[in-house]
This record gives C-alpha cells, sequence and structure tokens, in this order.
C-alpha cells in the first residue's frame, strides 16, 4: 500500500475533511435508505471515532469507470480534500474489456491529481466465472494504478461481503444493512490512514 503525495493548497491543519465517495450502486446504497448507503454509514462511524469528516455520496447506480471519468468534475467540487474511488464493478459484471476500465480509472486519478485532490483508491475482483485471463487482466487493475499513481489502496471493497446471502440483498449483487455494516468496519482503518494523510500533508503545507 501506498501513500499519494498530498498537495492541498486549499486546506489547513485543523479544519474539517471532505471527501467525496465517487462510485456506482454500491456507493450510492441501491435499494437502502439514504441513511444505510455506504457514505453515511462511514461518516457517522468516523465521526464516533472523532474525526470531523463530511462524506459525499457521489454514487450513481449503473455507472461504470468511463462513466465516472465522464462526470468527476461536476460530482467532485473544488474544495474536496479526498476522492474515495470505487468503481469498475459494473464493468466487471458486463464483462468490458479490462483495457478500457483501466484506461478511465488512469484517467479519473490523472484528473483528480491535476486538481490536487488525493484519492484512496477502492479495488474490485472480478467474478471467478467470467474465466480465468479475465479474472488476471481485471484484478490487476486496481494494484497496478495504485503503484502508478502512488495513490493508497484498498484492495477488495466488497471485502467480506462478495459472495455471502446473508449480507446481500437477493440479487446476490447489492450489500444490505449487515453488508455495508461489514464493508465500513474492514474499511474504516484504511480511510483514517487516508484522513491522517490528508492532515499531514496539511501541517507540512501550511
Amino acid at each position: 500500500m501506498t501513500v499519494a503525495t498530498l498537495t492541498l493548497p486549499q486546506a489547513r491543519a485543523g479544519e474539517p475533511v471532505t471527501l467525496v465517495a465517487l462510485g456506482d450502486s454500491l456507493t450510492a446504497g441501491y435499494n437502502l435508505p439514504a441513511s444505510e448507503a455506504f457514505p453515511t454509514r462511514l461518516e457517522t462511524a468516523l465521526r464516533e471515532r472523532g474525526h470531523d469528516v463530511t462524506i459525499v455520496n457521489a454514487g450513481v447506480s449503473g455507472d461504470t469507470a468511463s462513466g465516472g471519468r465522464d462526470r468527476v468534475d461536476w460530482s467532485v467540487e473544488d474544495g474536496t480534500d479526498g476522492v474515495i474511488l470505487a468503481l469498475g464493478a459494473n464493468d466487471m459484471l458486463r464483462g468490458l474489456d479490462p483495457s478500457r476500465t483501466r484506461d478511465a480509472l488512469d484517467a479519473t486519478i490523472t484528473r483528480l491529481q491535476e486538481r490536487d485532490i488525493p484519492v484512496l483508491l477502492a479495488g474490485m475482483m472480478a467474478g471467478r466465472n467470467l474465466g480465468p485471463d479475465f479474472a488476471q487482466a481485471f484484478d490487476a487493475i486496481y494494484p497496478d494504478l495504485a503503484d502508478e499513481h502512488g495513490v493508497m489502496l484498498y484492495p477488495f471493497f466488497l471485502d467480506g461481503v462478495a459472495g455471502e446471502a446473508a449480507l446481500n440483498l437477493d440479487d446476490g449483487i447489492h450489500p444490505n444493512r449487515e453488508g455495508v455494516a461489514v464493508m465500513v468496519e474492514r474499511m474504516l482503518p484504511t480511510v483514517e490512514a487516508f484522513i491522517e494523510a490528508i492532515r499531514q500533508e496539511r501541517g507540512s503545507s501550511g
């Protein structure tokens, strides 16, 4: 896991942190109340641990990595302190060429870095039913891009939830409330490290 070099001229140590969760239905909270969506539950968990953090839910159900790339500038407003980038699940489910997904995520990260906005990349893994060649190409996208761009990586967004019937809705794809709770619990340390990196950079640049 690597941490990006963070440049946040608009932020200063001690100020609240605003993150944007840029994703698809897994972020939007498909078939869940807004209060149960991943960004809201994550914000609550972080605040309970003493972080002055706001997380904007920029999840769009059905979005692909290319869709996220195309809307990144209007989904991520100026003044955003960091982005949790969680896209690619729909690309995988639709069997899109992994090189297309890689290029879209690469462009999104590049654009955010051009705007001096740090990125926490939430990885996705291919269903094994798609075959070993597809899985190998798809799974490599996230660690490769994290290394290339020097951004923080959470290897698998659905860690502990994928394939667990009790943690998913009837479709077997989208997490239910209990599944979201597992996602938050498992990702929380990485997000805290991301926030700490942002705050440290504020201190060094302020």
